[in-house]
């Protein structure tokens, strides 16, 4: 196992949490987070126990944005430099083997999300803001807590459309949503981020992690992982296909399903009418 710094990591019921850890600073981001991050979702993939990976925040805060001592050192001629310096390029991570490659499309700081093979949750508990919102935007869904806000916060700082927020955004919004909170940089609610697509639900403050736990232990208990890690990369490479070649890879992954113990395990829980005991195999 992996020695983590600003992050807390623990498995239970089948559910990883990954924890940002800076609660006296808002969970602003810094470099080794990103990397802990990093390696604790990579531990969790690795971890045939993990069927699900939760990542949320320590203290009132999902993350405040990028730490604003990191912003005040960088140096514009070597920011390229620094930036693959925080890629982390020599922690591997796994790939699926379960549907089609998605690796190709999705590359960056964060794009190691979408290879992984288990869902990636983000449990937005209080203020997500820049490269916080960011990274929520590469997991595969996002809950928040009912007195979460959000921003964006580049235009306020001089910046811009960072790490394909630019492409990702309007994809779950619409481009007018999308512009709207890129250009104004302006604070908005849980409410409003569920009613244009940025969230999928939103959860009751007080129980809010509960909420979003009880959720990931029925993905873990009650669902094949092998469908989900196959549906997760159909999803993800859909967006770069069109719907012939969608149609194919849904034939040719249906094929293979149906010689699966998971299937057989799906059929025969339903007709004896009994809790599902899949293994993803």
């Amino acid at each position: 196992m992996s020695t983590y710094e600003d992050i807390l990591y623990d498995v239970k019921d089948g559910v990883a949490v990954v924890m940002l850890n800076r609660p006296d600073k808002l969970n602003a981001w810094t470099a080794a987070m990103q990397a802990s991050v990093k390696r604790a979702v990579v531990d969790a993939a690795n971890d045939g126990n993990v069927r699900v990976i939760v990542v949320t925040g320590a203290g009132r805060g999902f993350c405040a944005g990028a730490d604003m001592g990191g912003l005040q050192r960088i140096e514009p001629g070597k920011w390229n430099e620094r930036e693959l310096a925080r890629a982390d390029s020599s922690i591997d991570v796994p790939r699926s083997k379960l549907g089609p490659d998605v690796s190709e499309h999705y590359t960056g700081r964060f794009g190691y999300l979408m290879s992984i093979g288990k869902p990636v949750i983000a449990a937005i508990n209080g203020p997500c803001a820049g490269i916080g919102l960011v990274f929520t935007l590469y997991c595969d869904m996002r809950f928040a807590a009912a007195e979460a806000k959000f921003t964006t916060a580049f235009a306020q700082r001089g910046l811009i459309a960072e790490h394909g927020i630019s492409w990702l955004l309007p994809r779950l919004t619409g481009t007018a949503h999308a512009l709207d909170i890129l250009f104004s940089a302006r604070k908005f609610s849980a409410e409003e981020a569920a009613r244009i697509g940025i969230v999928n639900r939103v959860f009751g403050q007080e129980n809010f992690l509960r909420a979003v736990l009880d959720y990931a232990k029925q993905l873990a208990t009650t669902v094949s992982p092998r469908s989900m890690a196959v549906m997760k990369a159909q999803v993800w490479k859909s967006l770069f296909q069109d719907l012939t070649d969608a149609i194919a890879i849904g034939d040719a992954e249906m094929q293979k399903s149906f010689a699966t113990q998971d299937f057989k395990e799906g059929v025969a829980h339903f007709v004896e009418k009994r809790p599902a005991k899949f293994t993803g195999h």
